[in-house]
């Protein structure tokens, strides 16, 4: 059983993540062209804590083409905290892998 994927990371990956994604929701789903789209996203985030899995919750919540553009928003550490946590989940990961470029 996969126990990376269960744990939370530091407090400020966590908070980036939430940032970023709350902002590429915002910028890619405007509420004019997608109706409620980001505001349903970021109101299940927005009071979220960082526990147990919350963290990659977050990150499951895009397709792999979005998955890729909030992986360039983030910090080497927090990808790799994630790519982490994919592969110890048995998933295969080649967006959040800071060694990809």
């Amino acid at each position: 059983m996969p126990k990376l994927y269960y744990t939370p990371p530091e407090q400020e990956m966590f908070e980036e993540v939430k940032k970023w994604s709350i902002d590429l929701w915002q910028k890619r789903y405007p509420d004019d062209e997608h109706p409620f789209y980001a505001k349903d996203k970021i109101d299940r985030i927005k009071d979220l804590r960082n526990v147990e899995d919350n963290f990659m919750y977050i990150i499951a919540m895009f397709d792999a083409e979005n998955q890729g553009f909030l992986a360039m928003n983030l910090m080497p550490d927090t990808r790799q905290a994630i790519h982490d946590r994919i592969i110890d989940g048995g998933g295969t990961d080649y967006v959040f892998n800071p060694d990809n470029k």
